[in-house]
């Protein structure tokens, strides 16, 4: 007996230390499988859990599995930035599978009541995605398991006539990718589970995100990124029942399905969609009861920003659903709750998509009468609803407004455009750049959710943003229509495959006296960039001035000439003509310098310095801010720029760079030797733009004389319920609001922007007193500055005419204080340019500004 409880004893401690199972551990009971299907152990050389699958990996198997059943086709959907593939297993019956496009085909009539299509006759759809956090890798793992137990069970052959899965293995193929290689390179071969160890603590900036540092999972909206655009086609195409999204959380939870917290839900989604998820979690409990796993639902998590996985479905007749279970990180580690091993997280969430086929499988009529009926009561909605439609634009800038009617035509909602000039209440929309949207669409919920503005709340609690307001984060110009001014409008609907940009151009002839660039183009920095690397002389105009054939050119506004270069005038000519093209923004000829305003001499106009441009990372930096500014200058500016990591901060170092930028974070590790070395290089005549916490580490080592609000945030009153701690002090967190600034355009700063209201986003309570110079605040908030989104009271002192910019000057130099994020998750087009005068106009500030 001792001799039977010593091995039993051995056998246990020895799982643990190598936290490795076969396949038998994870697959459900009752099933006998197709053994001409391989296992992941065939194809990977190793049993599922026992090393974190590479992105490579993961498509070898996936490839093996479809060539392998006649269940499965392999497809690749796209590329990530890194250039690996998208993948995604349609998994059906051999039927059903040589049907797909009539069941596609089917599917789309569910949006259309005018329709008949037979509920009873019609396979539930299931979309099945997995680590769009690249670091949470339990659930790309599980999706080996998924596409071995859907391609090779016997017995679930039949029920294939009434089911279509798509299974796409890693949502962010390049973060999970990193994260593994993290890991595996990390991992001992007698595991330890002490959470100090390496393998535990990645190096910044994490798996969790794509190639430029973006949470994807919060892009199935905005959709800027590529991963996310070619998901969202999946999603429009197929239009799925259930849409399951597989995420981790902290190592010491336990596990977490959907729904979430009720009064945290929008209210654009219907109470039918919880009751439904409330319904399928019936089946989450029932499959981890029975393998004794811990789990929870209707608490932390919330279903209102519909950028997410789980939440963009629910305002389309589809149900999300988020499964977040604990991580082990690694392959095993110390939790409250115990060892926790790798293979333990997968088989939770492989038990939680077997229980949702089930689900899928049993409601199958239900889920489908389901979307109909959601998309008759929308055809109700839009009759009823006063407005008929959105316009917006932009009147000097077309960029913007095709940007945003790019965005709104990724998910399948028709846009139309201008045909002819209008005036709607006194505002000018112009052909050329501006749209409308109907909303007498099937996705009529999604429309409103992309224009409204919303300051009232149920709840004080969000788990991310509260405002998304798309008008405003592309400064554009819109209002909502009602159907006399709809039927006067001439317009024409876009072709989405057809839809870009429209080339620039010189306007003009050969051998101009000077050649002028308005600023007031969004990708007019691009052009900058590209002229100035070519060698041309470049200036900025600091006054407007006209030709004498009558064209006005606004402050900002860029000249250009050959510089020293020896091109001919043709050569030069067609330089710039190349550079107006592919920048998408017009150049003009100027044949006389004798202009209005001021003359092409003046000591209004400045020559600009090529900016060379080090981006601060690691040690403490903000991951997603600095991500934000590396692919606004990488992807739409084109500029090369410098990762440069906190710790290579010295003066041997940064003299090469005129434009250093902090993003949010905490500086700490540089100390007062490196803000000393800061103070010292911008004192030289550089430009450093800083936010957040930088602004913060600045202060403290004396770097600038700037000054902080404070707002008070303390609770009050002799004694408060204990159960109300939480919610009470998640309420003051700003976490994500639109709010409204003025804009001095006169500044640098303020180049190329045609009105002085503008909004800003923030998501932090970091409030900025006004400097006492008042040429050095050039934005700063209204006295009622809320535009959309939630604000505890507490903080709107903190906000009312505070300053949103400020520019200190430092012996030569200056340093450009932001207090918002103008980059925010790259959908924030309409203060890129802030940010970006800050690079390209920084060096232009007069220095009495500044002090």
């Amino acid at each position: 007996m001792q001799r039977i409880l010593f091995l039993l004893i051995f056998t246990l401690m020895s799982s643990l230390a190598t936290a490795q199972v076969d396949l038998s551990y994870y697959l459900p009971e009752g099933y006998t499988y197709d053994p001409s299907i391989p296992t992941p152990k065939q194809v990977l050389g190793y049993e599922v859990g026992e090393w974190h699958v590479t992105h490579d990996q993961l498509v070898m198997y996936m490839k093996a599995v479809a060539e392998a059943s006649n269940r499965v086709i392999f497809e690749e959907t796209g590329r990530s930035y890194e250039k690996r593939p998208q993948t995604l297993l349609t998994i059906s019956s051999p039927a059903n599978l040589a049907r797909l496009d009539q069941i596609k085909a089917d599917r789309k009539k569910l949006r259309d009541p005018n329709q008949n299509v037979s509920i009873e006759s019609m396979p539930v759809v299931m979309f099945m995605g997995y680590s769009v956090h690249g670091n949470e890798a339990s659930g790309a793992n599980a999706s080996l398991l998924a596409a071995y137990h859907f391609a090779a069970a016997n017995e679930i052959e039949a029920e294939l006539e009434n089911v279509v899965l798509l299974l796409d293995p890693a949502i962010n193929p390049d973060g999970l990718n990193r994260f593994a290689s993290w890991v595996n390179s990390h991992k001992s071969y007698n595991l330890n589970g002490d959470p100090n160890g390496r393998e535990y603590n990645e190096a910044w900036p994490r798996g969790r995100t794509n190639h430029y540092w973006f949470d994807l999972n919060r892009d199935w909206l905005p959709v800027q990124h590529p991963e996310s655009r070619n998901r969202v086609k999946v999603f429009q195409n197929w239009l799925p029942n259930i849409h399951l999204d597989f995420h981790e959380m902290g190592t010491n939870s336990t596990f977490f399905f959907q729904p979430g917290v009720p009064s945290r839900t929008h209210p654009l989604t219907p109470d039918k969609n919880f009751e439904l998820t409330e319904k399928i979690g019936t089946y989450h409990a029932k499959a981890l009861d029975k393998i004794g796993s811990l789990y929870y639902n209707q608490e932390n998590y919330d279903d209102f920003y519909y950028g997410k996985g789980s939440t963009y479905p629910d305002v389309q007749g589809s149900i999300g659903i988020l499964f977040e279970q604990a991580s082990s990180r690694g392959h095993l580690q110390e939790s409250a709750n115990g060892m926790l091993s790798f293979p333990f997280t997968i088989r939770n969430q492989f038990t939680a998509n077997l229980s949702s086929y089930e689900a899928a499988k049993e409601m199958r009529e239900e889920l489908n009468q389901w979307m109909r009926d959601f998309y008759v009561g929308i055809a109700e909605e839009t009759a009823a609803d006063v407005n008929k439609a959105y316009i917006f634009g932009s009147e000097k800038d077309d960029a913007r407004s095709f940007h945003l009617a790019d965005l709104i035509l990724q998910h399948d909602i028709k846009v139309f455009s201008l045909e002819e000039d209008i005036t709607v209440n006194g505002k000018d929309f112009k052909k050329e750049n501006a749209y409308i949207v109907p909303v007498d669409q099937p996705q009529y919920r999604l429309i409103k959710a992309m224009f409204e503005t919303r300051t009232e709340f149920q709840d004080s609690l969000f788990y991310d943003i509260s405002a998304w307001t798309y008008p405003m984060a592309f400064n554009l110009d819109y209002m909502a229509l009602n159907s006399r001014i709809l039927n006067l409008a001439n317009v024409r609907e876009i072709n989405k495959n057809e839809f870009q940009l429209k080339p620039g151009q010189v306007i003009g002839g050969v051998g101009a006296y000077q050649y002028a660039m308005e600023w007031t183009d969004y990708y007019a920095p691009k052009a900058a960039y590209k002229l100035m690397k070519e060698g041309f002389r470049v200036r900025v105009a600091n006054a407007e001035f006209s030709t004498p054939e009558g064209k006005s050119f606004g402050r900002g506004t860029i000249l250009i000439d050959k510089g020293e270069t020896d091109l001919s005038d043709a050569a030069f000519f067609q330089k710039l003509q190349e550079i107006a093209s592919s920048s998408t923004v017009d150049i003009h000829a100027i044949s006389t310098g004798y202009t209005a305003g001021i003359n092409m001499g003046s000591t209004f106009i400045t020559p600009l310095e090529i900016p060379r441009v080090a981006l601060l990372v690691e040690n403490g930096v903000d991951g997603y801010e600095a991500g934000e500014i590396w692919h606004l200058l990488d992807q739409r500016i084109e500029m090369p720029i410098t990762l440069l990591p906190v710790d290579r901060v010295s003066s041997s170092v940064i003299d090469r760079y005129n434009v250093i930028l902090m993003p949010d974070g905490n500086y700490g590790s540089l100390g007062k030797s490196g803000a000393s070395t800061l103070r010292s290089w911008a004192a030289r005549g550089n430009t450093l733009v800083a936010k957040g916490g930088a602004l913060r580490f600045l202060a403290q080592n004396e770097v600038i004389d700037i000054k902080f609000r404070s707002v008070d945030n303390d609770e009050k009153g002799l004694q408060k319920p204990y159960a109300i701690y939480r919610d009470a002090t998640g309420a003051k967190v700003t976490g994500g609001a639109i709010f409204n600034a003025n804009l001095d355009l006169t500044h640098p700063l303020g180049y190329g922007y045609t009105d002085s209201a503008i909004h800003t986003f923030r998501n932090d309570n970091l409030f900025l007193e006004p400097a006492e110079n008042p040429y050095a605040n050039p934005l700063v908030y209204t006295s009622n500055p809320l535009a959309s989104g939630y604000l505890h009271p507490s903080n709107l002192p903190g906000l009312q005419n505070g300053s949103v910019i400020q520019v200190r000057g430092i012996g030569r130099g200056r340093v450009v204080a932001f207090a918002d994020n103008m980059n925010f998750r790259a959908f924030w087009f309409g203060t890129n340019k802030l940010y970006l005068n800050a690079i390209f106009f920084g060096q232009v500030i007069n220095g009495g500004t500044t002090r």
